[in-house]
């Protein structure tokens, strides 16, 4: 199922060294959650159709870890991994952000489900250890590849059930 959606995320900076981003999706936030946190789902939007998930690895528990490794589609590798510090089902995660190409740069990333009339409202705050690597973040090219990824995001969930 294919949803022909206009929203798109919106970026803000609320301190020197945080990103927060917000995104509506049109399906209700346990679909939404389900299709954030199990593997085989992730494996359908993470890439943001800029190359080939090879790995989704989520073990879903306070303290357990997750890792998503892609290879895109210029041939080179790009990874992610980190570990879950809160885990509420449906109302929020925050885990730990390890960029594997920096891993001098970590970041711990909250997230929360909220929903309203069917459709889900996802907050994402994203704390850097500094500017320069909340800078480094933001000049990466992230945000592109996030709208995509959370646009297949909402397919996905949509299409759950």
């Amino acid at each position: 199922m294919s949803v022909a959606s206009s929203r798109r995320a919106v970026v803000t900076l609320p301190t020197d060294t945080q990103i927060q981003i917000t995104r509506e999706f049109d399906a209700p936030r346990h679909l939404v959650y389900r299709a954030w946190t199990e593997p085989e789902l992730i494996r359908r939007w993470w890439s943001a159709e800029r190359g080939d998930v090879t790995s989704i690895d989520v073990d879903l528990r306070v303290g357990g870890r997750w890792r998503y490794v892609m290879t895109a589609h210029g041939g080179f590798e790009v990874a992610f991994h980190g570990e879950y510090r809160e885990i509420v089902p449906d109302e929020r995660l925050v885990h730990t952000e390890v960029y594997e190409g920096a891993p001098d740069a970590p970041a711990v990333t909250s997230v929360t489900f909220s929903e309203q009339d069917g459709r889900t409202l996802v907050t994402m705050l994203v704390q850097h250890t500094s500017q320069e690597h909340r800078d480094m973040h933001l000049n990466s090219g992230m945000e592109d590849g996030l709208q995509d990824a959370l646009r297949l995001l909402e397919e996905v969930a949509a299409g759950l059930e």
